[in-house]
């Protein structure tokens, strides 16, 4: 469509034959009577040219419509006179002068859609800052009344030295290694076998850590077999078969 402009439409109509834009110059000239016109033939043949074209032009649509549609409103104009009252308050030099004026208005407003557009793509990039006018009057930024004596306690409050911080609550005690370490032997002396997630569900984690320090002691000393179906799955504990003689153990744990 860009390569063919609406005004240079060719029109092969009964009563005109030519551009377009020849047709509205005849028509605004009154040397041509519009009600011979078929403006359904116009239509038509625009219509043709957007379906030899790949892609639609928005622009010369709309241009377009505006053109026809004043066409259609002279022509109606002509045609109804004397039968709808608002359209005889315009006689068709007045019709013509108001559809000048309004492709006028139309090129003026694409006109300036297009500055717009240019500089939208020119200063895009532009940024502004916001701020108060130049010569804008400043406000006057009046302090509320002092209380010498208040900043004085405020400041000796500053300077006291503070309270010393408590660390106990930061203080962690273990119960001692041997605690489960008699603990799963007098277990596994009843029981073949047993879930130690089970056993130590009910602990805290820092005894829940300690048993699993015994626990390893004993694996260490070949009293018990571990076994896990999958990682993180229940540890399986077994009582060993040939359980080797029992070691003192003396494992201390500290405070952290």
């Amino acid at each position: 469509m860009t390569a063919t402009p609406v005004r240079d439409l060719e029109l092969d109509l009964e009563a005109f034959e030519g551009p377009f834009d020849l047709l509205l110059a005849l028509v605004l000239r009154e040397e041509l009577d519009l009600a011979e016109i078929d403006v359904a033939g116009v239509v038509l043949t625009f219509v043709e040219l957007l379906a030899e074209r790949d892609e639609l032009d928005l622009d010369a649509c709309g241009e377009f419509l505006v053109l026809v549609a004043a066409l259609l409103e002279l022509k109606a104009r002509a045609l109804l006179a004397g039968e709808d009252p608002e359209l005889e308050d315009l006689d068709p030099a007045a019709a013509a002068e108001e559809l000048a004026r309004r492709l006028a208005e139309y090129r003026r407003i694409k006109e300036a859609a297009a500055w717009l557009a240019e500089r939208l793509a020119t200063e895009r990039d532009r940024y502004f800052r916001l701020g108060p006018a130049p010569l804008a009057p400043q406000p006057e930024r009046r302090l509320a009344d002092q209380d010498p004596e208040q900043l004085a306690t405020v400041l000796r409050a500053l300077a006291a030295e503070p309270p010393a911080v408590s660390l106990a609550h930061l203080e962690l005690r273990f119960p001692p290694v041997e605690q489960f370490l008699g603990r799963f032997r007098a277990l596994l002396s009843r029981r073949t076998q047993f879930d130690f997630d089970t056993e130590v569900v009910w602990m805290t984690r820092v005894e829940q850590a300690v048993a699993f320090l015994a626990l390893l002691e004993l694996r260490k000393g070949g009293e018990i077999d571990l076994s896990q179906a999958e990682p993180f799955a229940p540890i399986r504990v077994r009582r060993n078969a040939v359980t080797k003689p029992e070691r003192s153990h003396a494992w201390t744990v500290r405070s952290a």
